[in-house]
């Protein structure tokens, strides 16, 4: 038998994120309980808010858009991202 190669299976972690949009600044803030929450300068409007807050989480955590998923809370402020590495 031939050994499997890890580059095969990717690994997928989730996060639970408090996001408040319409903040003066963009700001992510772990908590105690290992959630996070994001302020978001945009405004929860036509999706606007998740694009920013996919766009600020991939430039602070130095992944790729592609690889941030919002899994539930499209359309509130609690949400539970994916995250494929």
């Amino acid at each position: 038998m031939g050994a499997l190669s890890l580059s095969l299976f990717t690994m997928k972690k989730k996060y639970t994120l408090k996001v408040i949009p319409r903040s003066s600044k963009n700001l992510i803030t772990k908590q105690k309980d290992e959630s996070y929450t994001i302020r978001l300068m945009a405004a929860p409007v036509d999706g606007e808010a998740n694009k920013q807050l996919i766009a600020l989480l991939a430039k602070e955590w130095n992944i790729k858009k592609y690889q941030i998923s919002i899994i539930s809370g499209q359309n509130s402020h609690k949400k539970i991202i994916e995250i494929d590495t």
